[in-house]
């Protein structure tokens, strides 16, 4: 990797920072190790010595930087970059601005241009299969039919389901040399492309493809996101996209809050989804209550699809707002009389109780006097103390083998 770029340079703020929370890792590195080889070989019958081409280069799934900025550093520039999470987001901005490279890529949402015409991504695996899937989807059905794709992962979080997954979409993927607890699974061959291309010129390997894609089913290659469930009780219809917590389902904290909403605050005339998924807390406050403003909020780029589409198909989205933000950033204080929360409790693959305090600590400043922030959590977090701290009075509501419920009102 080139020396230009100083990878222990890069921080994680504004996201948060701490002694075991890291900006880059072996993942990252071998990443780029493995990128500054393809970007290096000469293609067939090329002019230039650069294997790919200026500004067709995608990043998805970087953290706070480093695929991005490395990359850069490597001649890539300009890049195409997305980041699920709004954070990540600014810390590459945040890490750009000071390196000197903020002109050297573009952030973009999950859609065709991230990856049009892409001859080379670079890709950090996501815990979510369904993720992975979405990605991979895109990829095949929009970059150029010979893309590369360089998917890396730190070996404890990586599966055979991974390889899977990109074999939906990719005729080839062979796994790397471990280096550092770290590996790189290398697809290529669209099955897409390769269907459309023996179509057009039958050779021997393009027919094996082709009859791989046929048996695969034109629905394994072509993005199936964002799939759609109906929610019943309380009877509301869901979509997901794959980067979202518990897809077109409903996980079991947000199950045991939404049996202890009717009684929260009934006086509010306002109210927040906070870390809202695929707003299925938001869409019930809605229906349940038609005189209550909603608004929802997540920094998650996937979850706030899925909520803007969620309350479309239940004709909430003249009512509900869906805002990306960082915790509720952009509210001002004492504006909401009712904000419910189901925190999450990492950051990453790291377990910290720090994401769900950070998120208390914006909902009591935005809190209005005599307001409510209902809280459901893993029983062992023990918010508690933190909530009576920040937000005021609080009591335990409800309280099962594995959650508890706690309203607190705000002094």
């Amino acid at each position: 990797m080139s020396d230009s770029l100083d990878l222990s340079a890069l921080r994680r703020w504004p996201d948060i920072e701490a002694p075991n929370l890291v900006a880059v890792d072996a993942a990252d590195r071998l990443l780029l190790d493995t990128a500054a080889v393809v970007l290096a070989t000469p293609t067939s019958g090329a002019d230039s010595p650069d294997a790919v081409a200026p500004g067709s280069v995608a990043i998805i799934g970087d953290a706070f930087g480093a695929l991005t900025l490395g990359a850069v550093s490597l001649g890539a520039s300009p890049v195409r970059v997305h980041q699920d999470p709004l954070l990540g987001e600014r810390a590459l901005a945040a890490n750009a601005d000071r390196l000197g490279f903020s002109d050297s890529f573009t952030s973009l949402g999950l859609v065709p241009e991230l990856v049009a015409d892409a001859s080379l991504v670079l890709l950090r695996l996501p815990k979510s299969l369904d993720q992975l899937d979405e990605w991979a989807a895109l990829i095949a059905e929009h970059a150029v039919p010979d893309v590369v794709v360089l998917a890396g992962g730190m070996v404890k979080h990586m599966t055979l389901a991974q390889n899977d997954v990109l074999g939906r979409h990719f005729g080839e993927v062979r796994a790397g040399l471990a280096r550092q607890k770290a590996r790189v699974l290398t697809a290529s061959v669209c099955i897409r492309a390769a269907r459309e291309s023996a179509s057009e010129t039958p050779s021997a390997g393009g027919h094996r493809e082709a009859e791989r894609a046929d048996r695969l089913g034109e629905a394994e290659w072509r993005s199936r996101w964002p799939k759609t469930a109906v929610i019943d009780p309380p009877g509301i219809m869901v979509s997901a996209h794959g980067g979202v917590f518990a897809g077109a389902s409903l996980d079991i904290g947000t199950r045991f809050l939404l049996d202890h909403l009717a009684d929260a605050n009934p006086r509010a005339t306002t109210a927040i989804d906070l870390g809202c998924g695929t707003g299925i807390l938001a869409a019930a406050l809605a229906s349940a209550r038609p005189g209550l403003r909603v608004l929802a909020s997540d920094q998650s780029a996937a979850a706030v699809a899925s909520a803007r589409e969620t309350m479309k198909l239940n004709h909430l989205d003249d009512r509900v707002t869906v805002v990306r933000d960082d915790a509720l950033g952009s509210l001002p204080d004492a504006s909401a009389e009712l904000i419910v929360l189901n925190p999450p409790f990492h950051s990453g693959t790291t377990v910290t109780a720090d994401v769900g305090i950070r998120l208390i600590t914006d909902a009591a400043r935005v809190l209005a006097p005599g307001g409510e922030l209902r809280v459901v959590f893993n029983s062992h977090l023990r918010y508690q103390p933190t909530l009576r701290r920040l937000v005021g009075e609080t009591r335990q509501v409800a309280r099962n083998a594995k959650f508890t419920i706690t309203s607190s009102l705000k002094s």
